[in-house]
């Protein structure tokens, strides 16, 4: 059977779904072993598993012992890789994504459609957050006390608005430390996104003297691509040390006090990814099962990572492979998702965190307050950028509202453990959209999405990379064009 016939997600080595084709002659592990999803699991029990070792044996936040400093590096040391992707992936891949539009003869409607359901998951879920944020009453009874010394102006509406003009080409900041001199470098991810927005639509209107500049930024894009891959490789690793760190530092002490505040953000989380979504699905007449197998895999990632920037390519790959949405509107719809599209950290966060901060002060909220979560939840989500933590987009919400931000300070100690959760319901969004609007649109490949999970994500590395054979490429702005 040609290698080209074949579905993106069956292996060329093994073509029958049953596996009953010829098998590689070369000795390895068992199938269960090298399953990514299983690795992950695994490195999940192991840490949390090292991180209570390290809790009942003296380890603290301000004093960790030997092996709750090597969880702690492990930990830190994966999310540093990951970020030192983020500015050039980000750039390369808005910058490749737009250039993508000019295959898609339908571009402005796809574009539309996305952010149209972009808005309309989010306003779901933000209604979700504030419904279990007015009956479960997170903030009261926590036994908690104000805590002092967290400035939160950055969060403001003209801080964020402002924040959106470049102050260089690569979005970098500097910031020196008056106790000890010290500097240090922050990137703000959003106006990276701005400069890559601008230079995408610049060469789309250049046009054919743009192209070796566009071919120049694919190539890049190709090269940070694979070197990502390898940094995702070791997310089992990178597993163990963030879920030890978190249970050495925290243990089960902390998560009492705001035991009601997670619940109600873990119960939000599982209402939109488990309920929300799954309707979405049928309501498209698509199966949930096939659904959920398909982006399991990058949900699994986001989970540990926290970053859904750094999730982006396995996103993007199972958005394709698995779930047949059209390589062409994928290269667009899932790196625009990655850094707007935040049901977990711009919708339920904020929702449920602005009610418990104003139950823990005593303050009342109105019908207004409530329309302004909603609007700040579904039009502000772009302040959180892909980046991990979502404080940004809460003090954006509590400046909004008039809360107090030293309230912000209450929820530092959990924000971990939720985080995870929260980038989870995130990247499940980010393929949930593309995969909906391809569907609306006709130019969802079903046969693809409904086929057997015959192979890994992983199985090759360099093929989201590639552009796709010549025939298959010219046969792709007729069959978007819908």
């Amino acid at each position: 059977m040609p290698t080209e016939t074949l579905p993106r997600n069956v292996n060329p080595e093994n073509p029958r779904p049953d596996g009953s084709g010829p098998q590689s002659s070369r000795p390895g592990l068992p199938r269960w072993a090298t399953s990514f999803g299983n690795q992950i699991i695994a490195s999940l029990i192991i840490g949390l598993g090292l991180g209570l070792l390290a809790k009942y044996t003296g380890n603290t936040e301000t004093s960790p012992n030997g092996l709750g400093s090597t969880l702690q590096t492990i930990g830190s040391s994966y999310v540093s890789l990951l970020q030192t992707a983020v500015v050039p992936l980000i750039f390369t891949a808005v910058v490749s994504s737009i250039a993508n539009l000019r295959q898609v003869s339908n571009a402005a409607r796809l574009a539309w459609n996305t952010l149209l359901w972009f808005a309309i998951t989010a306003l779901i879920a933000v209604a979700i957050g504030i419904g279990l944020g007015v009956l479960l009453q997170p903030g009261t009874g926590t036994g908690l006390t104000e805590k002092a010394g967290y400035a939160g102006s950055n969060g403001s509406w003209w801080a964020f608005l402002t924040g959106l003009f470049p102050k260089n080409y690569l979005g970098l900041g500097a910031s020196t430390t008056v106790a000890d001199g010290a500097t240090s470098i922050s990137v703000n991810v959003l106006q990276i996104l701005v400069i890559a927005v601008a230079v995408g639509i610049a060469a789309l209107k250049v046009g054919k003297a743009a192209e070796p500049f566009l071919a120049l930024n694919a190539s890049a894009l190709a090269v940070i691509q694979k070197v990502l891959w390898w940094i995702i490789r070791l997310a089992p690793l990178g597993t163990i040390g963030l879920i030890g760190n978190a249970a050495a530092v925290y243990g089960w002490d902390t998560i009492g006090s705001l035991g009601k505040f997670a619940i109600a953000i873990y119960l939000g989380l599982a209402l939109v990814l488990f309920v929300v979504y799954p309707i979405l699905i049928r309501s498209h007449g698509l199966s949930v099962r096939q659904y959920f197998s398909g982006v399991w895999p990058a949900v699994q990632l986001g989970f540990v990572s926290r970053s859904s920037i750094g999730t982006l390519p396995l996103t993007q790959r199972v958005t394709e492979r698995n779930l047949g949405v059209p390589r062409e509107y994928a290269a667009f719809a899932v790196p625009l998702g990655a850094t707007t599209k935040m049901d977990g950290c711009a919708a339920i966060y904020p929702a449920v965190s602005a009610i418990f901060v104003a139950q823990f002060f005593g303050i009342s909220l109105d019908l207004t307050q409530y329309l302004l979560i909603v609007l700040v939840s579904v039009l502000g989500s772009a302040a959180t950028a892909g980046t991990t933590g979502a404080f940004v987009m809460l003090t954006l919400t509590l400046s909004t509202l008039g809360l107090p931000l030293a309230g912000v300070g209450l929820l530092l100690a959990v924000d971990p453990i939720l985080d995870m959760g929260r980038t989870a319901v995130n990247v499940a969004g980010q393929a949930l959209v593309p995969t909906i609007v391809a569907k609306r649109q006709g130019i969802l490949d079903e046969a693809l999405y409904n086929a057997p999970r015959a192979s890994e994500p992983f199985s090759d590395d360099s093929e989201a990379a590639m552009p796709r054979e010549p025939e298959r490429a010219a046969a792709a702005p007729a069959r978007l064009g819908g």
